[in-house]
């Protein structure tokens, strides 16, 4: 199987030759070490020699380009007294929201640079769109906790700010997703809902404010033919369900010490019914383990979450600390039968 078959085979619940791999997305002061160490010039050559399957060609990053070098989300108010306050963090009217004038155009958005990697990026996977992180957005046009305390005491505000940001989204991946056409594998978005303990808010509150869009976002992935990848950190598995129901096909990061999210606990509940991307715990073994350890972790992640697995860390922004040999273990290890 060509990497891209692999993948694809993988996301829709079939029989791969084997599981694949991922990188991730290494830290930009972590690329510097890594390319020193296998002794390569450039991002893709490493990620050939490791024979990484997956691409994450984002079009979310880069692709605005306001006239007047406004941000994609410009999500505070200032010429306070006190300084840069979010924007809606005093709103109790969803008509003020409306009324906004700083909402993002999609017309400012240029994808010639996204379509032109994908284009060139060979016969591997290609993962695309928005990152579509709306959740998190949202959070920044109130502050978090105000966020959270406005779900109870303005919900009708809540939805007015998600509404306008995930109508953003839902026009720009149309937008997107008609020039990428085949060109581009699977729509890959992500909202963090977890910590490391639990949710950050309660499951009737994200089945409320969130996984209206989310479902909208994934339809919309699966409307246009590509397979959808979600990425949620932290301990989430309390919403895997939601996201089986909703249509997921495959999930990251699987933050391995996360509670609830080690491997042993996903298999027993979800295995065979969705797959499985990350899982290689960033926390403490790629950090501090022998390269011998983390070889023995990916056999046994993958006993128990392949074959329908992308072996990849547990977080995908790799940082400076996690040794390149960790790196070529993981790969080396992921690529066994």
């Amino acid at each position: 199987m060509t990497s891209r078959e692999r993948v694809k085979t993988i996301f829709a619940g079939a029989a791969p030759d084997r599981c694949a791999f991922w990188l991730g997305m290494p830290h930009s002061d972590t690329w510097p070490i890594y390319l020193k160490h296998f002794g390569f010039s450039t991002e893709e050559d490493l990620r050939l020699y490791l024979q990484d399957d997956f691409r994450w060609i984002c079009a979310e990053f880069g692709s605005y380009r306001h006239p007047e070098g406004t941000a994609l989300f410009n999500a505070v108010r200032t010429g306070i007294s006190e300084g840069a306050v979010p924007a809606f963090a005093d709103c109790e009217d969803p008509g003020e929201v409306d009324a906004w004038d700083g909402w993002p155009s999609v017309d400012c958005l240029d994808f010639t640079d996204v379509l032109d990697q994908l284009r060139s990026a060979g016969e591997v996977y290609r993962a695309s769109g928005m990152w579509s992180c709306f959740f998190h957005i949202v959070a920044d046009f109130f502050g978090m906790e105000n966020y959270f305390i406005k779900m109870y005491t303005h919900p009708e505000v809540v939805d007015a700010v998600t509404r306008q940001i995930c109508e953003f989204y839902l026009e720009a991946n149309r937008r997107f997703f008609e020039l990428a056409g085949d060109e581009m594998d699977a729509f890959f978005f992500g909202n963090d809902l977890g910590t490391q303990l639990d949710l950050m808010v309660g499951p009737d509150q994200i089945e409320r404010f969130v996984m209206p869009y989310t479902r909208k976002l994934i339809d919309q992935g699966h409307a246009y033919g590509y397979q959808v990848m979600h990425h949620c950190c932290g301990s989430i598995h309390r919403m895997i369900e939601k996201f089986i129901e909703a249509g997921v096909d495959a999930l990251h990061p699987l933050q391995a010490r996360a509670c609830g999210m080690d491997a042993e606990t996903l298999a027993r509940r979800f295995a065979g019914r969705i797959a499985f991307v990350g899982g290689i715990d960033t926390q403490e073994l790629l950090v501090h383990g022998t390269p011998d350890d983390v070889r023995a972790d990916v056999r046994r992640v993958k006993s128990l979450l392949g074959p329908n697995l992308i072996v990849s860390p547990s977080h995908e922004a790799l940082l400076p600390n996690v040794p390149p040999e960790n790196v070529l273990a993981m790969a080396e290890a992921a690529r066994e039968s």
